[in-house]
C-alpha cells in the first residue's frame, strides 16, 4: 500500500511520529506540494491514498490518479478536494471532525485575556526600560479589565462553542449563544439563547464559532457591527470569511468596536493588503489555535484510525 502525504509539516513539523501511519503501508511524506495541478499529480505517484491538509484535489488532478481510492483529510473542513468528483470516481474522503475542540476554546480565552491586558505589550513595554523610567511603582498602557460579570456572545454553539463557554463562566462571565439548532438543557442562570441581534447589542465581547457557509459568509460587517456596543471587543477563531474585514477595520479606527482579536482572515496567510494590519487594538495570529501538540497528536491517531478502518472495509468520518 503506496500513502502520500502532500503537506506534513504544518500537522507535524517534527515534534510527531508518523509510526501510526507508517504501519498501514509504504510512506512518502513531503512537507510542502506546490499548489499547481502537474506538481500535486507527480506527488500522488502511484499512491491509493493521499493525505492532504491544504492542499487542493481537484477533479483534473484526481482524474491523474488512477490508483487513488483513499483520501484523509488532516483537518476538519475539506473544502480542498472536490467531493463530487472524488465520489464519481469511487474515491473514498474521510476527515477529522474532532480533534481541537479544548485547543481552540482555550485560545479563545487566550485572546479574550490579551485583549483585557495586553500582556505581551506590557512586557515588551518593561523590557524596553518603561518601567525603570517610570516615576510610580506600576503604570499600565491600555485600560485593564476585569470578565467577571461580563458577557460573553458566542456565535455557533456546537462542540466549540461549548467548551469555550465552559472556560468562560469559570472566569465568571455570562454566555449568550445563538445557533441554528438549540440544546434547551444547557441553559443556566449564567447561559441562555438568543436571537442573533440581542446577542449583538448585548455582549461584551462576541466570539465567532461558526462554520462559513453561504448564509454566515460576511456575517460580521457594518451593519451587524452597528449593533454591538462601542465597548466591545470581536474574537474569531473560526473562518476569515465571517468578517468583512474592511468592515472590522473602519470600525476599529473610528472606535466603534473597543478591539478584536482574530486567528483567521480571509486569504492565509495574510496578504501585505489585508485591511485588518491597518486596524486600530486587532491583535493577529497565524491561525494557530487549532495546533496545540496534543490536538496534533490526537488528528494524527485520528487519521491512523481512518485509514485502518477504511482497509477493514468499514471506513469512518466519510464526507464523500
Amino acid at each position: 500500500m503506496k500513502i502520500v502525504v502532500l503537506d506534513g509539516y504544518t500537522l507535524n513539523p517534527g515534534d510527531l511520529s508518523w509510526k501510526a501511519v507508517e504501519a498501514f503501508g509504504d510512506l512518502e511524506v513531503h512537507d510542502r506540494t506546490a499548489f499547481d495541478h502537474n506538481t500535486i499529480i507527480k506527488h500522488i505517484g502511484e499512491a491509493e491514498m493521499v493525505l492532504t491538509n491544504k492542499t487542493p484535489l481537484p477533479k483534473a488532478v484526481l482524474e491523474k490518479a488512477p490508483n487513488l481510492k483513499y483520501i484523509s483529510v488532516l483537518a476538519t473542513g475539506y473544502n480542498v478536494i472536490d467531493i463530487i468528483a472524488a465520489k464519481d470516481l469511487g474515491i473514498v474522503v474521510s476527515n477529522v471532525p474532532v480533534y481541537g475542540t479544548q485547543a481552540v476554546g482555550q485560545f479563545t480565552m487566550a485572546l479574550i485575556l490579551e485583549l483585557c491586558h495586553h500582556v505581551g505589550d506590557h512586557s515588551k513595554a518593561v523590557k524596553n526600560g518603561d518601567w525603570t523610567k517610570s516615576k510610580d511603582f506600576c503604570f499600565w498602557n491600555s485600560p485593564l479589565i476585569e470578565l467577571s460579570g461580563k458577557t460573553l456572545g458566542i456565535i455557533g454553539f456546537g462542540r466549540i462553542g461549548q467548551a469555550t463557554a465552559k472556560m468562560a463562566q469559570a472566569f465568571g462571565l455570562n454566555i449568550l449563544a445563538y445557533n441554528r439548532s438549540q440544546d434547551l438543557r444547557l441553559e443556566s442562570e449564567t447561559l441562555k439563547y438568543v436571537e442573533l441581534n440581542e446577542l449583538l447589542k448585548q455582549s461584551d465581547f462576541v466570539s465567532l464559532h461558526c462554520p462559513l457557509t453561504e448564509s454566515t459568509e460576511g456575517l460580521i460587517n457594518s451593519d451587524s457591527i452597528s449593533k454591538m456596543k462601542d465597548s466591545a471587543f470581536l474574537i474569531n477563531t473560526s473562518r476569515g470569511g465571517l468578517i468583512v474585514e474592511e468592515d472590522l477595520k473602519n470600525a476599529l479606527n473610528n472606535n466603534k468596536l473597543a478591539g478584536a482579536a482574530v486567528d483567521v482572515v480571509s486569504s492565509e496567510p495574510i496578504k501585505a493588503d489585508n485591511p485588518l494590519l491597518e486596524a486600530k487594538n486587532c491583535i493577529i495570529t497565524p491561525h494557530i489555535a487549532w495546533a496545540s501538540k496534543e490536538a496534533r497528536a490526537r488528528l494524527m491517531q485520528t487519521t491512523a484510525d481512518n485509514i485502518g478502518a477504511f482497509l477493514e472495509g468499514k471506513p469512518t468520518h466519510v464526507v464523500s
